[in-house]
């Protein structure tokens, strides 16, 4: 999942902060094709006044090209007031085009990226999401010296609403929130995509509490609310049902277009604790610089927060701990890799990372944690760097 991730977000950034050069007007190319149309609203039939209009290259079954973000924009444009758009100097080939618009479906919110990590190839990852896109896809053959025109449709999206309250009546303002929808397998799947350490859902509570997720496909869901603290991986939640557990949350299912209002969650304001400690090398005690720590269900090792270890901040803290028994998991942890010395090759190697081995403990949270210590035994280098 990371990888793709990754991609998308440099894609997202891309689109939202420079534009990549792809929503600036250019100028007329006789060497290079235009693509013109208007862009219509489903539900209403009028035009989609300011969307998004988005052609996408098509893949070809010899495109080996590797790090291609699925639906990557290699053209964009924004629509005028009668939903119409024009885009010049098009390069010519084969594309796929869609709209997006607030309220109304958005690919971010639709593709199941849990399914396009399971593909090792950029290549049937994209052919993945055009699979799962493939409604609101417009084929478009652009050709030197000449006009494409074409219409697209942008369809209305559901949406979950509700109110964030503390138990003491009083609204709780700023919450984050995190979705998962159904997957025609069974599973579960996150709604938005992080980028960086920021949250995947832009939606946050009002001053009453009051909160709208739209832009989502028809479907069944669960609903958590996160409080704003650090970021998503955390940040403490309470799902719909006023649990804890993403697996006990209440499921809540709306139709294409559909106001689905009613989603209250309730945040408890007494029984959570702090868990903080360290993490230090067995042999001779000093703090490890890098890794995961995790807070883990003790029954199914379902994540409740995860910490990542940094050479400025050794130690971990998980703020807002429901009381009950855990698993406190590092992982992936190894000393700052240090650089190359002059002093030889013994010496180089010498300054490699050190790793160690993963590490569970039992925790039970009865009330605030602050002394948990967690050594770590180191693992032996593998043999091709000791040769």
């Amino acid at each position: 999942m990371a990888r793709l991730r990754w991609l998308w977000i440099f894609s997202v950034v891309c689109l939202v902060i420079s534009g990549c050069d792809s929503k600036k007007t250019k100028k007329p190319d006789a060497t290079k094709g235009v693509v013109t149309g208007i862009v219509l609203c489903m539900d209403t039939g009028k035009p989609a006044r300011f969307a998004t209009v988005t052609l996408t290259s098509v893949p070809s079954k010899d495109d080996k090209s590797e790090d291609r973000v699925p639906l990557s924009s290699s053209e964009s444009t924004m629509t005028d007031l009668d939903g119409r758009f024009r885009i010049e100097a098009v390069e010519p080939g084969h594309y796929y085009a869609f709209a997006t618009l607030e309220g109304y479906l958005d690919p971010l919110r639709s593709l199941d990226f849990t399914q396009l990590n399971g593909h090792v190839s950029d290549h049937d990852q994209e052919l993945d999401a055009i699979k799962q896109w493939k409604d609101h896809l417009v084929d478009v053959a652009v050709h030197v010296h000449r006009t494409t025109d074409l219409s697209l449709q942008v369809e209305r999206g559901a949406e979950i609403g509700g109110t964030v309250t503390y138990d003491d009546g009083s609204p709780a303002i700023g919450m984050h929130f995190q979705l998962f929808r159904k997957t025609e397998k069974k599973d579960w799947t996150d709604v938005g995509l992080r980028i960086f350490e920021s949250w995947a859902l832009a939606e946050m509570s009002d001053s009453h509490g009051r909160f709208s997720l739209s832009n989502l496909p028809a479907g069944e869901y669960r609903l958590c609310a996160l409080m704003p603290i650090e970021s998503e991986n955390t940040a403490p939640r309470v799902c719909l049902g006023n649990t804890f557990r993403k697996k006990d949350a209440k499921t809540i299912k709306v139709q294409a277009g559909e106001i689905a209002g009613g989603a209250d969650i309730v945040i408890p304001l007494s029984g959570l604790h702090t868990v903080s400690g360290s993490v230090t090398a067995f042999a001779d005690g000093h703090a490890i610089s890098r890794g995961t720590v995790r807070l883990l269900y003790v029954d199914d090792h379902e994540k409740a927060r995860d910490f990542s270890l940094t050479s400025d901040n050794p130690g971990f803290s998980f703020s807002y701990v429901p009381e009950g028994e855990y698993i406190l998991q590092v992982s992936d942890a190894k000393d700052a890799e240090e650089k190359d010395s002059d002093a030889g090759v013994e010496a180089s190697q010498a300054s490699r990372a050190r790793i160690y081995a993963d590490k569970e403990l039992p925790v039970k949270v009865l009330g605030d944690i602050d002394d948990l210590h967690i050594q770590l035994v180191q693992t032996p280098p593998d043999k091709t760097q000791r040769q």
